[in-house]
């Protein structure tokens, strides 16, 4: 839209740094990489930054601000990613949102017990295909650490059945680089070629610094296939305040940058406009039971803030939102949490936003909470679109020709716009009377009647003959693994 389209809406927005105090934290992320650097292992990367201009003295390295500058400036602010057969997806522009389902949790609540139990193989299809049917999930993740296969091929299996089951753009983590070789062989394999791959990436992975201030060679490796390669990856340290990082917020913001803005560079140093997606996952330590919160609003507050500094860089950014540190799905807490976080990621115009539908500070993954989620991001999302101001809708004549005492409902502008109202499958506005001939049911049955819907569907199948190569795919990894 241009700055004269009648349809153009003012987004709503939130700041919660100014631009001095945006200065100030890059200006000391620049400090800290300056003077206190990095501790790296890996020769390879060693000798890179030596060359590139960077101070390395055994194991710790230290990077001039010319250094971490020039990485920024070459870093892509734009990029497209695809859905799984290579069709354009997401188009990161103009601080847009896009919202991911879930990441890694050891634990699953059944949508029909509300029991708890190890996660499986088996319940990744379910959480995929439901990731695959809501609308308001942009892009999935593998959704669960599957309990009941190898734990050396673990990753490989859960993003299979990821891929097999859900079409969108897949975001994964992995602790070993076999695995991102793999996982991206099968991206490829599905999406045609690997230059239609390349146009619009289908796959992300998910890399981190290990807080305080150290990559390890592993992580490197991802990196550096990565780059390689042309897929996309997000720079993601983990740091809990006062535990891993400052006590205070501003402090745990500057390590967070420091450590993302490190992998950046290299990131850029191993092939010049990689895609990086800066970000951290910044959040504190609660005294009272040491756990890493993910319903916090300090973490809504740094995470926000961190936005901020990516878009002072000009970088997309990846954040957190729609999970919760209660127990279960129906428990008004996990409602508050997910609700406010959701929309406070949306305001900072955070660029993908991950982790819906976790629970208990990451312990569990709950399909109702998923579908939970995309109902709370199905209202900010309205509430992100705000309000069309034009000589249509300012509606001036219709008001003058109505007049005093009148009423709108036979109206053609009224039948032109009743359906600019944002409805629900899921809240309830009826009266008392017909919700009581309606079985009287409330949000949690309806929650629960919705997700055992959804549970049904399923994507477009892949074709045979790309099953078949994926199959001979895992028969290959169980071989490898001593299977």
């Amino acid at each position: 839209m241009t700055a004269n389209d009648p349809y153009r809406c003012h987004k709503p927005s939130v700041k919660i740094l100014d631009e001095d105090q945006v200065r100030q934290i890059h200006m000391a992320a620049l400090g800290v990489l300056e003077r206190t650097g990095v501790r790296i292992t890996h020769d390879k990367i060693l000798e890179l930054l030596d060359a590139a201009g960077a101070n390395v003295d055994g194991n710790r390295v230290r990077f001039p601000p010319e250094v971490v500058e020039a990485a920024i400036r070459t870093s892509p602010s734009h990029f497209i990613m695809g859905r799984r057969d290579g069709e354009p997806e997401i188009l990161l522009e103009d601080n847009n949102s896009w919202f991911g389902a879930g990441l890694d949790s050891p634990g699953y609540l059944d949508p029909v017990t509300d029991k708890r139990r190890p996660f499986t193989s088996k319940d990744c299809r379910v959480m995929a295909a439901i990731a695959n049917a809501l609308p308001n999930y942009a892009w999935a993740m593998t959704l669960g650490l599957a309990s009941d296969v190898p734990a050396n091929i673990a990753e490989r299996l859960v993003a299979k059945q990821a891929l097999t089951h859900c079409e969108k753009p897949l975001f994964f983590c992995s602790k070993e680089p076999e695995s991102v070789r793999d996982i991206y062989d099968m991206a490829v394999l599905i999406a045609g070629s690997r230059k239609r791959f390349r146009q619009a990436p289908s796959i992300a992975a998910i890399s981190s610094a290990t807080s305080p201030l150290s990559y390890d060679d592993g992580t490197l490796e991802k990196i550096i296939f990565c780059a390689e390669k042309g897929i996309p990856q997000v720079l993601y340290p983990a740091l809990q305040a006062g535990a891993t990082s400052p006590a205070t917020f501003a402090g745990t913001i500057v390590q967070a940058s420091a450590e993302s803005l490190c992998g950046l560079v290299i990131a850029q140093l191993i092939r010049k406009g990689t895609l990086v997606i800066f970000g951290a996952f910044t959040t504190i330590m609660d005294m009272g039971t040491t756990i890493f919160s993910y319903g916090a609003i300090e973490m809504n507050l740094m995470t926000a803030a961190m936005s901020q500094m990516a878009q002072h860089y000009q970088l997309p950014f990846f954040g957190t939102a729609g999970c919760s540190d209660a127990k279960f799905h129906d428990d008004p807490q996990a409602v508050i949490e997910a609700t406010f976080s959701c929309l406070s990621s949306a305001l900072s115009g955070a660029s993908f936003v991950h982790d819906s539908g976790l629970l208990d500070h990451s312990e569990i993954t709950s399909p109702n909470y998923l579908v939970l989620i995309d109902e709370i991001l199905s209202i900010v999302n309205r509430y992100m679109r705000g309000i069309v101001v034009n000589k249509e809708t300012l509606a001036l004549d219709l008001i003058d020709r109505v007049g005093p005492g009148g009423n709108y409902l036979a109206e053609e502008h009224t039948m032109r716009h009743f359906r600019d109202v944002w409805y629900s499958e899921l809240i309830d506005r009826t009266h008392y009377d017909a919700w009581l001939k309606q079985g009287s049911k409330g949000f949690t049955d309806r929650l629960q009647g919705k997700t055992k819907k959804i549970m049904d569907c399923q994507p477009t199948p892949l074709p045979t003959k790309i099953i078949d190569e994926i199959d001979r795919m895992e028969k290959q990894w169980y071989r490898d693994a001593g299977y």
